[in-house]
């Protein structure tokens, strides 16, 4: 197994675990979550563990100065699914640190031999 696979669950699980967060805030709390939350805030914390585990064992085949900067890719991610799923708007300036995101990330992983 490379690091790419654990590296692409952590994006995912991250972008899961932003939206069901940002869904959750509409929710009303749930009575057997103690009233402190709701079940899609739940469940995104979840899916945050989810990619704590799966950070984890991408460090097994990464440094941890490339694991970081690779994981940049989640705001990216994260940033677009809110533009596809949630309708957020996405400004120019916001595009173009997006941008710098990429680049950097394609330094590095052009670099780590």
């Amino acid at each position: 197994m490379s690091a790419l696979t654990p590296m692409l669950a952590v994006i995912g699980c991250t972008v899961i675990a932003n939206l069901l967060m940002k869904a959750g805030t509409n929710d009303v709390p749930s009575p057997v979550l103690l009233g402190f939350m709701s079940w899609r805030t739940a469940w995104g914390l979840a899916a945050f563990a989810c990619g704590g585990l799966f950070y984890a064992r991408a460090l097994r085949f990464l440094p941890l100065n490339v694991a970081q900067s690779v994981g940049a890719v989640q705001y990216v991610a994260v940033i677009l699914a809110s533009r596809l799923i949630l309708g957020e708007a996405i400004p120019l300036a916001r595009w173009v640190g997006i941008s710098m995101i990429l680049t950097g990330v394609l330094v590095v992983a052009a670099y780590e031999q």
